[in-house]
């Protein structure tokens, strides 16, 4: 089997909420693109992915992997995925890690067709469903996350993730207001997106370890190893750190070696694929770490968090990031919470995924080949 051409289809995605999870967030302008990756064979098997989310537009990273990553793939048996991976990833200072991501996908999901099985039975499937948990957008008020960290509670969801206004006093407020909402035994986490001080990141996590929460995400700018060894020093609750910087698996070293993490983070989008995904989350499970993958930005990339989180066995939850309106695009039929608040492994061949190819088509704006 040879690979005869590679496409990204542009479609536009309107209408979005404008939403924000921290400082880091792109100013939201209420729509984007997203762009349908296609990677053609010689046999008649296609492997897609999908490339940009709600703030960041597939226009912006698709030049570059049809310029750089394209004529990587032309020609080559798309079973080789190990070989190509490391030819992608030879790229990366002309083309984005998120570009390395949906090709590295995007084989992966002509592995699993040619073989007739979802992806996460060719990775080895060790589960069959996750808990879920719902991540907040930044609300004005401590009131509206408790009263929507409630709502999750009484619909059967397993924990609530705050992302809060990153005042650090506030933020105490808004994770007491959360905590005295839902009782001693709910499940909740703080993710503070990279936005505090030493001093500050410590009085935040004083307090909510005495509020038993289960994770302290990301309280520290992404590449600050020397705070994040004092500040885990200091504390017992768990630090959940290296979603950021984008990055291969060389990026999770420093972190392992000075223990500056307990727990490690990524998704197929910001580490470059299943590939990186899957070796990442093992490297974690040798030092006996959780691997706790990260929303993708996307519905596909979302598809094939799933399928890795299937296959490994240090992850505790699925990601579902809020509100589902900026999140989930594209897809004739997107990943549901059950009402046990679980969501399911795939089980069609590849990713399994059903793509709207009708709205692509309505909404297509360009094609890059």
């Amino acid at each position: 089997m040879k690979i005869t051409d590679v496409t990204l289809t542009l479609f536009a995605w309107e209408s979005i909420p404008a939403t924000t999870y921290g400082h880091h967030t792109a100013r939201p302008t209420g729509k984007s693109d997203l762009g349908l990756l296609r990677v053609m064979t010689d046999q008649g098997i296609e492997g897609h992915a999908f490339l940009g989310t709600s703030s960041n537009p597939a226009s912006l990273d698709g030049p570059s992997l049809i310029r750089f990553l394209k004529p990587l793939l032309l020609g080559e048996d798309p079973l080789d995925r190990e070989r190509l991976n490391r030819a992608l990833w030879n790229r990366v200072r002309v083309a984005t890690v998120r570009a390395i991501g949906a090709c590295d996908i995007a084989l992966w999901d002509i592995a699993g067709k040619a073989a007739g099985l979802p992806i996460h039975r060719l990775l080895g499937t060790c589960r069959d469903s996750i808990a879920a948990y719902a991540s907040s957008e930044i609300h004005a008020e401590a009131q509206e996350y408790a009263q929507q960290a409630l709502h999750y509670q009484a619909t059967g969801w397993r924990a609530y993730k705050i992302h809060p206004p990153q005042r650090w006093r506030d933020d105490i407020k808004v994770c007491e207001a959360v905590r005295k909402a839902v009782g001693d035994d709910y499940q909740i986490m703080l993710d503070s997106t990279w936005s505090y001080r030493y001093e500050e990141a410590l009085r935040v996590g004083r307090a909510i370890e005495e509020m038993n929460f289960y994770w302290y995400e990301d309280p520290l700018s992404d590449q600050d190893i020397y705070n994040y060894v004092k500040l885990k020093q200091k504390l017992d609750i768990p630090i959940l750190a290296t979603e950021y910087p984008i990055g291969g698996l060389d990026a999770y070293v420093p972190w392992i070696i000075e223990r500056a993490t307990d727990f490690l983070r990524g998704d197929v989008a910001v580490k470059g694929g299943i590939t990186t995904l899957v070796k990442a989350a093992h490297l974690a499970e040798a030092f006996r770490m959780n691997f706790e993958v990260h929303h993708g930005g996307n519905s596909l990339n979302n598809v094939a968090n799933l399928h890795v989180i299937m296959a490994i066995r240090n992850t505790e939850l699925f990601e579902v990031l809020l509100p589902d309106a900026m999140q989930k695009y594209g897809l004739a039929e997107d990943i549901a919470v059950d009402r046990n608040g679980l969501v399911h492994a795939p089980t069609g061949p590849g990713l399994g995924a059903n793509i709207d190819l009708d709205l692509i088509e309505r909404m297509k704006t360009g094609v890059l080949s």
